[in-house]
């Protein structure tokens, strides 16, 4: 199974939308998402490197889209 996490934060009102937008395109294709906020992660290092860019959608571990996110190119890449 595909997993999709969603870097946030709780004041992000982009973030919120993001993840309502891509949970069907995810949902699917049958992968899992996870929304992980960056500011109380147990890893200090994703609100370094996530914190003044969110939402950041990683798949498997690897950035795939920052603010934006297409659900076809979504959709595709979970194919």
């Amino acid at each position: 199974m595909r997993k999709v996490e969603l870097m946030v934060r709780e004041s992000c009102g982009s973030c919120a939308r993001v993840a309502e937008q891509i949970r069907p395109v995810v949902e699917a294709a049958g992968a899992q998402l996870s929304l992980v906020d960056v500011d109380v992660a147990d890893d200090r290092e994703l609100a370094m490197e996530y914190g003044d860019r969110v939402p950041v959608v990683v798949i498997d571990g690897e950035e795939f889209a920052c603010w934006e996110v297409n659900n076809d190119d979504l959709a595709a890449e979970l194919a």
